[in-house]
C-alpha cells in the first residue's frame, strides 16, 4: 500500500483542541465513492481526530473527488 504525501501539509504548529497535544503525520485511511486512499496528514495522538487542511479540502481533495463524480 502506498501512502500519499501531500506537500506543504505538514503538522508543525497544530494542536488538538480538545487534548492539547501536538498534532503528528500520521497515515489515514479516506474513503469517497468506493475508492479508498492513505494520505498523510496530522493527527492527534491522544484522540485519534484528523486535520484536513483547508487548502487540501479546497483543493487537491476536491479535484479527485470531481473526478470521481465524472466516471
Amino acid at each position: 500500500m502506498s501512502v500519499i504525501t501531500v506537500p506543504g501539509t505538514g503538522a508543525g504548529g497544530w494542536r488538538c483542541a480538545a487534548c492539547d497535544e501536538d498534532m503528528v503525520m500520521k497515515p489515514v485511511e479516506l474513503t469517497y465513492l468506493n475508492s479508498q486512499f492513505t494520505v498523510e496528514l496530522p493527527v492527534c495522538p491522544q484522540c485519534g481526530y484528523v486535520l484536513i487542511p483547508e487548502h487540501l479540502a479546497l483543493g487537491k481533495m476536491y479535484q479527485v473527488e470531481q473526478l470521481l463524480e465524472d466516471k
